[in-house]
């Protein structure tokens, strides 16, 4: 064995690359900036991943190319020859599989687990981008995606129960189609977990697993409401501010959009008092929107019965939206209205009244 200073080469490479121990170690070159390890496994049996069975029956072999991490400043690859072995366990559905070295591969990978290690604690220090700039200087380069798919790919720390004080709000997969459920810390603005769907069930099965809920912050939506007593009946429920705020702007609106022709008989006149203008005609008295035959006043009528006619009949508003050819909020908007007086505004303005 050849020596450097006395020191066997076989234990400096254990030192120095601990996780190549268990391969040998064929040649070592350099090509262009990149140093390239050639090594293979002196693995004589291995065990099947699925069932665990040992096999010594060779099937063929094939090499892998492995990004390690840098040696004295330049990219590390390594051409390791690995060997595909027979399943000798003739119930297990896999027939043959390939074998893995402790510490230096796993299935699928394209870099060494220590070159991983790496990447994924710049990815969690610095993010994508900045994270990116600095594995072009350590010679492992790799992209801003992959770092997030590293982050990504990272196993969550288990949460054995639930938080004290939990946020819950649906949020949309695609906006119209299909809406999960995220669920928030509120304490320390984190996120706990995402639900798939936003039904009762799930929701209290999820508390049902994390005991320890205290207060559910949520919106009112009644399967929340449900999910909510079911899996934690002792926690207080209550809205957030976000929606606290959002219901008293629709209540507000609603409110003016029906006395809105009232409104200018009770605006004050003090600076026509105040100011003789010069005589003009007398405008005429704005109508009652229950006196208007205009074409708008008709068409809202006309839509207004229509939309609520099918709803008695047990149709959605998504449903409705595409018979009409409306939009869903014009739906709903006609939906909330008592009367089709609600939504119509003084003749001659042309325009609806608006979210103050």
């Amino acid at each position: 064995m050849a020596t450097i200073c006395g020191v066997l080469i076989s234990e400096m490479v254990a030192v120095l690359f601990p996780h190549l121990a268990r391969v040998r170690i064929d040649q070592v070159f350099h090509a262009g900036t990149t140093v390239r390890i050639r090594a293979r496994t002196g693995t004589m049996e291995a065990a099947c991943p699925d069932c665990g069975v040992q096999s010594r029956r060779r099937h063929s072999h094939y090499e892998r190319r492995l990004s390690d991490t840098a040696a004295g400043g330049q990219e590390l690859l390594i051409h390791l020859r690995v060997h595909r072995f027979f399943c000798r366990n003739p119930t297990c559905a896999r027939a043959t599989f390939a074998e893995q070295i402790p510490d230096l591969t796993v299935r699928y990978g394209r870099r060494s687990i220590p070159a991983g290690k790496v990447l994924q604690a710049i990815a969690l220090a610095l993010g994508g981008r900045a994270g990116a700039r600095l594995t072009q200087r350590l010679a492992t380069a790799v992209s801003r995606t992959t770092l997030i798919r590293l982050i990504r790919g990272l196993p969550e720390p288990p949460l054995l129960a639930g938080p004290q004080v939990l946020g819950v709000d649906d949020f949309a997969y695609r906006r119209g189609h299909s809406y999960g459920t995220i669920l928030i810390d509120i304490s320390t603005s984190t996120v706990v977990d995402v639900l798939p769907d936003r039904t009762a069930d799930t929701l209290a099965a999820w508390l049902h697993a994390h005991p320890g809920v205290e207060i559910v912050c949520r919106d009112r939506a009644s399967a929340y409401a449900e999910g909510t007593a079911r899996g934690a009946p002792h926690a207080i429920q209550v809205a957030d501010r976000w929606h606290i705020w959002r219901n008293l702007g629709e209540a507000v609106e609603r409110t003016l959009t029906r006395h809105r022709h009232h409104l200018p008989s009770l605006i004050p006149t003090l600076t026509a008092q105040r100011t003789p203008a010069p005589p003009a005609q007398t405008p005429t008295p704005p109508r009652s929107p229950a006196d208007r035959d205009d074409r708008i006043a008709v068409r809202t009528r006309e839509r207004h019965a229509v939309v609520h006619a099918l709803l008695k009949q047990g149709h959605g508003v998504r449903e409705i939206a595409r018979r009409l050819n409306l939009g869903r909020n014009t739906v709903r908007r006609f939906a909330r209205a008592g009367s089709p007086e609600d939504l119509l505004v003084h003749i001659g303005t042309g325009q609806r009244p608006k979210a103050l």
